[in-house]
């Protein structure tokens, strides 16, 4: 019985299941990172965890990967390495449920739970739509106090110690899962259908992304206790979706898959013929080589035959000196060195747009947060999944020498650094121009009082308005803005904004938006009782002084209709259409040219060491990225942003995020920067072109010494004839 199932179970043993079910749990394993971050900030608002708390909790795999892989990598290379993988997709799914064990430890918060009928909260239909005004009215101007507060630091610790040691675990299964699953298919596959079999692998993980925030979209629509019944819906600030679910499902299908992919042999049955065939072969001609030649060409042809027997007959044991062997092997391969020092330097300087994409597009083009992401996470991952597949496909029809991947990596490198230049002049004039920064500052000493200097703007959020002047103010408060009125459609216009001067008579330019008037107050009064909700609402907000019936002057009545200036919600629209495609469209060009390099740059990389050495290779790059790119980058640009920030939130005891930065400066300092490291990693890029000479790539070349051998052998044999 047992036998028959291992029988039928060696059907799946080949290439091509294992490269479809290695880039299906690649697609899962992916996943993981996307729902991480679409959930984030559930997970910030029920522990009450800082932002910078959240971006040290995040490094966690990349400082696990730093110290681990390498010497993951060496042992897990010298053993049973789908057993291996399967072991770090086992961590991986420690870390799903890692991730949502403190919703169980915890449970959904007192907050939630008081906002379900379980727990007496009595079922209100106007509840959400209070929760946003009263939310909204905090930005308003309070001459007597009373405003926005601030926001409290910090929650408990514990929560944000399991998360971290979550992602520290997760990237030793990440280590596990990329060096061992690569090398293992290059092993067991032919080394032209490489780059082919590689590239769908790619495609396969690039598809994750997408699923993860789909799956995370799905589970934030489901309240936080799915067994409780909310009282509140998805659409009120004080909604905590189902955010620990989605691990749950992600770390049930790594689970499965990892069990399938963990079955998989030693080495796959069609490889271990193959290789057997070919050493028998190679043997057979190397000794018809040194039997049939004379002692002068006994040399030259040893030469040629030794280039057939670079694989040692017996595999070195695993042990610590020899692994430190092996590494300083790895740091002498000149080719090596310089591939992960290009691919450091590249990294470096594009970590930068791999996160703040979306916040760049919104900042420099006013683009909105969902258009923001939609490019980034649909446009942008369709051009570099054609760019992968394309090179993968074109180099395994192909089989262009490792010069010539070598040198298409570095035109990659330099057209990718003019790309990131032109992002540098591709700004929008408008943009730059159309915000007013007037913040108050009550620590200085002898300063003079401005327009909002009596409002207590200190806590207020950050939420754009637009002045009837054409000019974006950082918040209603900032404004001078005391009052708002609701519009039917739902918008809102403040007034008796002091900051913003009354356009009413400048008729030489069109308006914006219809100024409020006293009939619109007027209108609003008569229609609505004492007792009418939507009255009542207005009341709190402050919208207009409420009394049972109209003034006699309504000039009198309503001088702040009349003289302060207006606002409405958003920031002023500005046209940035043009330059927002242009920006896409060099994007999408740049995401399709760097994806390209991918498949060439493993090549060159898995090729240019010796076999045994391969996967510890992959594993000290990966440390090496990890040291050099993946933790310090981030911390770096970060830092280069923060200088640019024009105005920053504050909390109970700190400074808070930045709400605005100088768009200009955040243009050239951002891309300027970035483009340097990636220059410097094309100038390594050269240096692998340079040393990757007589690198061979694919089977064929290798073949073309034997056939070096075999006329070499004609040639022999022509002259002993002719000598007879």
């Amino acid at each position: 019985m047992k036998s028959a199932f291992f029988e039928s179970a060696e059907i799946f043993a080949n290439q091509t299941a294992y490269v479809v079910l290695y880039g299906m749990v690649g697609c899962v394993f992916s996943m993981t990172y996307a729902y991480f971050n679409g959930t984030i900030t559930t997970i910030e608002k029920r522990f009450k965890i800082p932002s910078k708390n959240t971006g040290i909790i995040s490094v966690g795999n990349d400082i696990s990967q730093m110290l681990v892989s390498a010497v993951l990598s060496y042992y897990a290379g010298k053993g049973h390495r789908p057993r291996w993988i399967g072991f770090g997709l086992l961590t991986i799914v420690i870390f799903c449920l890692m991730t949502a064990l403190p919703h169980f430890l915890y449970g959904p918060g007192e907050d939630a739970l008081a906002l379900t009928a379980e727990f007496g909260a009595q079922p209100d239909e106007n509840a959400t739509k209070e929760a946003i005004e009263k939310q909204g009215s905090k930005t308003l101007c309070r001459l007597n106090g009373g405003g926005a507060e601030c926001e409290v630091g910090e929650g408990n610790l514990a929560p944000q110690i399991v998360l971290f040691v979550a992602q520290f675990i997760s990237g030793i299964g990440g280590s596990l899962y990329y060096t061992l699953g690569v090398s293992y298919m290059d092993d067991n596959t032919k080394k032209s259908r490489t780059p082919a079999l590689l590239s769908l692998s790619y495609f396969l993980r690039m598809l994750g992304p997408a699923f993860g925030y789909a799956l995370a979209s799905f589970c934030l629509r489901v309240y936080i206790a799915p067994q409780l019944r909310p009282v509140i819906n998805n659409q009120d600030p004080r909604w905590l979706g189902a955010w620990w679910m989605g691990w749950l499902v992600i770390g049930g299908m790594i689970f499965f898959s990892g069990i399938f992919l963990s079955m998989f042999p030693k080495a796959l049955p069609r490889a271990i013929a193959r290789r057997t065939i070919e050493e028998e072969r190679r043997k057979r001609i190397s000794l018809r080589a040194r039997k049939e030649s004379s002692n002068k060409e006994q040399t030259e042809k040893e030469l040629l035959a030794a280039e057939m027997e670079k694989k040692p007959k017996e595999e070195t044991k695993a042990s610590f000196k020899d692994m430190l062997t092996t590494f300083r092997r790895l740091t002498t391969n000149k080719t090596l060195m310089c591939n992960n020092f290009s691919s450091v330097f590249y990294l470096f300087g594009y970590t930068p747009y791999w996160i703040f994409t979306p916040k760049y597009i919104e900042i420099q083009y006013r683009q909105s947060a969902a258009t923001s992401s939609m490019v980034t996470g649909t446009v942008a991952l369709a051009f570099s999944a054609a760019g992968v597949l394309l090179s993968g496909f074109v180099i395994s029809r192909y089989k262009p020498r490792a010069r010539y991947m070598a040198a298409w990596n570095v035109i990659v490198g330099f057209l990718t650094v003019g790309g990131i230049l032109a992002y540098a002049f591709i700004g929008c004039p408008g943009n730059e121009q159309s915000v007013i920064v007037n913040i108050h500052d009550r620590t200085a000493i002898n300063s003079a009082p401005t327009c909002n200097s009596d409002c207590h703007c200190d806590y207020v959020r950050y939420s754009p308005v637009c002045g009837e002047n054409n000019m974006t103010y950082i918040s209603p408060c900032h404004a001078g803005c005391k009052k708002q009125y609701k519009l039917a459609s739902g918008r809102k216009i403040y007034y008796d904004c002091s900051c913003i001067p009354n356009n009413s008579f400048n008729t030489s330019s069109k308006p914006l938006f219809k100024r409020l008037n006293v009939i619109d107050l007027k209108s609003d009064i008569n229609t609505h009782d004492v007792n009418d909700t939507k009255r009542k609402d207005l009341h709190e907000l402050e919208t207009t002084p409420l009394t049972t019936s109209l003034p006699i002057s309504l000039k009198t009545a309503y001088p702040d209709v009349l003289l302060g200036g207006q606002a409405i919600t958003g920031a002023c629209p500005v046209n940035c259409f043009v330059q927002f495609v242009t920006f896409l469209s060099v994007m999408c060009c740049l995401k399709f040219i760097g994806a390209t390099g991918r498949a060439s740059n493993f090549l060159v990389s898995v090729r240019c060491v010796p076999e045994k050495d391969k996967t510890a290779a992959m594993g000290f790059g990966m440390m090496m990225m990890s040291m050099m790119a993946f933790i310090p980058s981030p911390i770096f640009f970060g830092w280069v942003l923060d200088r640019l920030c024009l105005v920053w939130g504050k909390t109970c005891s700190n400074k808070g995020n930045c709400w605005l930065y100088d768009p200009e400066s955040l243009r050239y300092i951002l891309n300027i920067t970035a483009s340097v490291f990636v220059a410097v990693g094309a100038l390594f890029d050269v240096g692998v072109w340079y040393y990757v000479k007589d690198l061979k790539i694919f089977d064929e070349e290798v073949k073309e010494v034997e056939l070096q051998i075999v006329k070499h052998e004609e040639d022999v044999h022509s002259t002993k004839d002719m000598e007879v």
